[in-house]
């Protein structure tokens, strides 16, 4: 290895790493405001990438199918509450089960978007709702569950999405045009635009999402459920509509790094699931607590893949998924058990 080979390197571990970066933040943001390990995470990106693939070719995605059912799913089980005497709030219900997919239909069926920036768009309205109307039918109901149990939850909603994607989109990869066809030399180092656009993305999103938490109202009581639930929802806070807010932002993020990957590598309906793996191995870095840790944790499992790939290409995926045995070992030694809160 000379030094033009460890900067090819470095910068696809870097761009890698970015992506990862995505799913570490969505993890983490999921976990400490549900407690639910979210491995689906992946399915939005494979789902984003490949229904952004199919507007390409003209075609409307499944997606928006799946998008539906699942949103009159969600308004009978509120009516039903209703009726049994629950309170429910209509004004978020009819936001992600009426407003959005509405918005999707305009889009897709009406308007039918032609250029690139138009139809990354209608892809993110199509996949960000998905992960609240998730959330209300499979996480919602187990709300008072174990991790354990809402980790079951999880294994089982990530067969059914990758059954699905295989249903919609077939066994075929796809890919979609860059956003960018720029190609820059630095030091005599090859460098695309498509790159440079990932990588500036991910700073913009992570930028926003500590404004986010840390400037406005939504994002203080999401911290404050994150802390203590109890505690949240004795000030008044809406516990129910900060899993809302936490699982759309996660579909949101998902939906994005699938747009941004999906010019780079060919996407397949289990694609994401690979992707979001090694996302929550940078999210146990950061003990699926800590936004810079994850990130950190991103940026090392990058480089680590990148350049496990040129010394044991055969081997990288091991030497990746390896990184979270001295981190959980480690993790033990320094924490010490207490008992659930609720």
């Amino acid at each position: 290895m000379d030094a033009q080979i460890a900067l090819l390197l470095a910068q696809d571990g870097l761009v890698n790493g970015a992506v990862y970066a995505l799913m570490a933040l969505a993890l983490v943001l999921v976990f400490s405001v549900t407690r639910v390990i979210f491995i689906p995470q992946g399915e939005f990106v494979a789902f984003g990438a490949l229904s952004l693939a199919l507007m390409q070719g003209g075609k409307v995605p499944p997606t928006l199918w799946l998008l539906l059912v699942l949103a009159a799913a969600v308004l009978v089980v509120e009516a039903w509450r209703w009726k049994r005497g629950v309170a429910v709030d209509w004004n978020s219900a009819l936001l992600w089960a009426v407003a959005f997919p509405l918005a999707a239909c305009a889009l897709l069926l009406l308007w039918r978007p032609a250029g690139l920036a138009a139809q990354a768009l209608s892809t993110l309205v199509l996949i960000t709702p998905l992960g609240p109307l998730l959330y209300r039918l499979a996480y919602r109901p187990m709300a008072q569950a174990t991790v354990l149990s809402l980790l079951i939850v999880s294994v089982a909603l990530h067969g059914v999405l990758v059954g699905l994607g295989l249903l919609f989109f077939g066994a075929e990869g796809s890919r979609t045009p860059a956003f960018s066809e720029a190609r820059f030399e630095l030091g005599g180092l090859q460098v695309t635009g498509q790159s440079l656009v990932v990588i500036v993305v991910t700073l913009a999103l992570v930028i926003l999402m500590f404004q986010f938490f840390g400037r406005s109202m939504v994002g203080k009581a999401l911290r404050a459920t994150a802390m203590n639930r109890v505690g949240a929802r004795l000030m008044g806070v809406p516990t129910e509509l900060s899993g809302d807010i936490s699982f759309a932002l996660a579909a949101l993020i998902g939906a994005v790094s699938g747009l941004l990957i999906a010019p780079i590598t060919t996407i397949y309906y289990d694609t994401g699931f690979l992707i979001g793996l090694k996302g929550f191995v940078a999210a146990i870095v950061g003990g699926l607590a800590s936004y810079p840790l994850a990130l950190a944790g991103a940026l090392l499992v990058g480089q680590l893949e990148s350049f496990s790939s040129f010394w044991a290409s055969a081997y990288k995926e091991v030497l990746v998924f390896t990184l979270i045995i001295p981190v959980l070992w480690w993790r033990s030694l320094k924490s010490r058990h207490v008992e659930d809160e609720e």
